[in-house]
């Protein structure tokens, strides 16, 4: 299958994990990417506007920009479009130019209320969508009332090559090595740093790394505890792999019950100790596959048991591992499953 691909290719990126995959599958990949080609506006002064104010006002360059790649020799079967944000109606009226199916795969939470603000341009452009794939089951009644005519419902995923796990018989660097870690970004308005908080209070020893982490009120009780700044590739298996728990946080303002840190770290050899949701419960057997808390307190405590019982560790790791592979959510899986629903949906229509 011949696919267009419209996403950010920054090496580590989801975006460009899929593209990989797609790839992987044996489809022959036309893609272009946005971000590289506006990243004076998106590292410029005004990147922030753009951002809050949905791309609204760089539509018309974006859309000239559009014209100008469509006009290659590339025939696509389909057009995917990873994220969406930067393209309003306008754009993918453009794409159907083409006379073939459009597909929008977006990771986040676009119709909740948090996040309408930054895909402004994106909801208006919804109805035009040959398919819609998203990742909350709410967003699927979302979507359909803002004109959507498919949507299919996916799980986040782990990628099969940049989150495999180390050999084991290697050596885990030291700077590596921890009791709980936590790997992820510091955000205003989710407490994640009052929550490590009161895990460092209750005597837990943490090791965070990621980004953004010195702007949090709770810095100077956190900072013992910082290890460094985001982790991607072989990086982030090792430190995932490197640690006896992994905290799996949920990002509030998504709306999550899962994220793709509840994949990627069974799936890396790592023992997933993330907030008790009703998605986790059915992803795994509820300390068997994977260990699951609903505050701190109770985070506290079965990770003082764990951190004592490396037997029972080493058994919910490795059935976690065999768990995550039989659900079938690495991007391979999770592309074909797509494509799938474009070939049955959209395809067959034509």
């Amino acid at each position: 299958m011949k696919i267009f691909y419209l996403g950010n290719l920054k090496s580590g990126t989801t975006s460009f994990q899929r593209y990989e995959a797609l790839k992987r599958l044996n489809h022959e990949v036309y893609a272009k990417d946005p971000y590289e080609k506006f990243q004076n506006i998106f590292n410029g002064k005004l990147r922030h506007f753009h951002f809050y104010s949905g791309y609204r006002f760089i539509q018309k360059k974006i859309n000239e920009w559009i014209k100008e790649v469509i006009e290659s020799n590339f025939n696509p079967d389909i057009i995917w479009v990873n994220s969406g944000e930067l393209f309003g109606s306008k754009s993918i009226k453009i794409l159907k130019n083409l006379n073939k199916p459009i597909l929008l795969y977006n990771n986040d939470d676009p119709t909740g209320n948090i996040s309408r603000w930054r895909f402004a341009s994106l909801l208006k452009a919804i109805p035009y969508y040959s398919l819609c794939v998203v990742m909350r089951e709410i967003n699927i009644s979302e979507f359909k009332n803002r004109g959507a005519v498919n949507v299919l419902r996916i799980t986040m995923s782990y990628d099969e090559i940049e989150h495999r796990p180390l050999d084991f018989s290697c050596n885990i660097q030291s700077n590596y090595l921890s009791d709980v870690a936590f790997i992820g970004t510091w955000m205003r308005h989710e407490k994640r740093d009052k929550f490590l908080t009161e895990l460092i209070k209750l005597g837990i020893p943490i090791s965070i790394w990621g980004s953004r982490w010195q702007k949090s009120k709770y810095w100077k009780i956190l900072k013992p505890y910082y290890k460094g700044g985001a982790l991607s590739g072989r990086s982030y298996v090792t430190a995932i792999q490197g640690a006896k728990l992994c905290l799996g946080l949920l990002c509030k303002s998504n709306r999550d019950l899962h994220t793709t840190r509840s994949l990627e770290v069974p799936y890396a050899g790592g023992l997933l100790c993330a907030e008790r949701t009703s998605e986790h419960q059915n992803m795994y057997k509820e300390g068997e596959e994977a260990i699951f808390w609903s505050d701190a307190k109770e985070c506290a405590k079965v990770c003082n048991e764990l951190l004592l019982n490396e037997t029972l560790r080493e058994r919910i790791r490795l059935a976690g591992m065999k768990k995550v592979r039989s659900l079938k959510v690495g991007n391979e899986d999770i592309c074909q499953k797509i494509l799938d629903e474009v070939n049955y949906k959209c395809l067959n229509k034509q």
